[in-house]
């Protein structure tokens, strides 16, 4: 085999094991739209449509805030997770690409939230900082929020937010069998509607 037919042969097979490791494939008992449905219930908002078993779109009685709210699923040993992301898309003003994750700072006791940047330019995270901790009501509905996952990225001149909540979502065992759906508390729920609200604040003035 020669080295140009060597590389081609190199390059269809990475092909197909990226196309073998990329393919998600729903786990054993996942019933797709279930975790939703019971969400709609914890959310308790007039506007909540469900367009696919695994998307549904939500929006406050004032029309102040529409978001897209997904179930993505986590596979673990004899068990799976149901996850529910709350995600919002707004036009920018800023061109380029980049990405940040929040999280909350401290090892024991919350002592405020950190922002890091993944990728793009370096000032945008300064702005993006400088925003957080002058809206006050962005970080007093921040701090007690149970979320797993935070990002904020800028692409195609839109930000896209991604926020992961810990309740709302579902645990599914397999050997025993059990599936207990997590709630989403009156208060994580406030504070979660309120830091949605605010992210969309502070990113319409970047």
């Amino acid at each position: 085999m020669n080295r140009v037919t060597l590389t081609a042969a190199m390059a269809v097979l990475r092909q197909k094991l990226s196309e073998l490791f990329s393919a998600q494939r729903a786990p054993a008992g996942y019933q797709p739209g279930r975790t939703l449905g019971q969400l709609r219930r914890n959310l308790g908002l007039a506007h909540f449509e469900q367009v696919s078993p695994t998307l549904a779109r939500a929006a406050l009685d004032d029309d102040s805030l529409h978001l897209e709210i997904r179930e993505r699923t986590e596979s673990q040993l004899l068990m799976h997770l149901v996850m529910t992301q709350f995600c919002l898309r707004l036009p920018a003003s800023t061109e380029g690409a980049a990405c940040f994750v929040l999280h909350h700072g401290g090892a024991v006791r919350r002592t405020g939230i950190r922002c890091r940047q993944r990728m793009g330019e370096p000032a945008l995270l300064g702005q993006l900082q400088a925003r957080l901790q002058q809206d006050s009501a962005l970080l007093q509905a921040l701090m007690p929020l149970d979320f797993n996952r935070l990002h904020i990225e800028l692409r195609d001149q839109q930000w896209h937010v991604c926020l992961e909540h810990m309740g709302g979502s579902e645990v599914v065992n397999r050997m025993p069998a059990f599936r207990r759906y997590i709630a989403l508390s009156r208060e994580q729920r406030d504070a979660l509607l309120a830091a949605l609200a605010g992210l969309q604040r502070v990113l319409r003035t970047l």
